[in-house]
């Protein structure tokens, strides 16, 4: 890849605002004392993953709510918000980054999450292509640790090398998780086609948020879990 294509991937953009000065401080403490893009990015993986808590219900679909610095400033989100920081986080320390999506069937949630998305199915979930060694690499941040251990799931690691997807099996062997539909890699969210997306595959949680409905009943990290 040539390097005027590479800029692409290295850019500012709205929700990708790796100019930013928060996204710019979150990458620099993150990456300090690191010695190559791989370790880099490494080290920014795991920042993302575990110091930004997994919480679906932080689903509002206003464009600020997409940003990098926005996500950093909640410090909980879901795997698309939290996609979006770590390939902020890449490209403002230099490494080409972009987004990927496909469509998942989440065998391990809870069920007042089920029911206001009455389906198991979680479209557009969203991951980070880092561009390391001359190759694209996938890397999942969704889900921290602590979300992990509950669920009794592994957390995914990253070294840089092979690509991070979501484990198939829990700890105990059930079924955690499917890919469906790949909607391949952008080097920018796509807001409209994801908005139109969800809206029209999630109208009752879409209304509930719409209503300001999800108050303090809804705690992802307190709710029964549904294997």
């Amino acid at each position: 890849m040539t390097t005027e294509n590479m800029q692409e991937f290295l850019k500012p953009t709205q929700f990708i605002d790796s100019d930013s000065e928060a996204v710019k401080s979150f990458a620099r403490e993150a990456t300090q004392g690191a010695n190559s893009d791989i370790e880099k990015a490494i080290r920014l993986y795991y920042a993302v993953r575990d110091r930004i808590r997994y919480d679906p219900y932080k689903f509002y679909l206003d464009e600020e709510n997409f940003t990098a610095s926005n996500t950093l400033n909640e410090g909980s989100s879901y795997c698309i918000p939290k996609a979006i920081l770590l390939t902020a986080a890449a490209r403002a320390v230099g490494i080409p980054a972009q987004l990927g999506f496909s469509d998942v069937r989440n065998h391990l949630s809870t069920q007042k999450l089920l029911d206001l998305m009455e389906t198991d199915v979680f479209i557009w979930h969203g991951y980070t292509v880092l561009y390391l060694n001359g190759k694209w690499v996938k890397a999942t941040p969704a889900f921290n640790i602590e979300m992990c251990e509950r669920f009794g799931v592994k957390p995914l690691e990253f070294n840089g090398v092979n690509d991070s997807f979501m484990h198939p099996f829990n700890q105990q062997d059930q079924k955690h998780m499917e890919y469906l539909t790949d909607h391949g890699m952008y080097a920018d969210l796509p807001y409209n086609e994801l908005i139109d997306a969800i809206q029209k595959t999630y109208p009752k949680f879409c209304a509930m948020l719409a209503q300001q409905q999800l108050g303090n009943d809804y705690n992802f990290n307190t709710e029964d879990i549904t294997a």
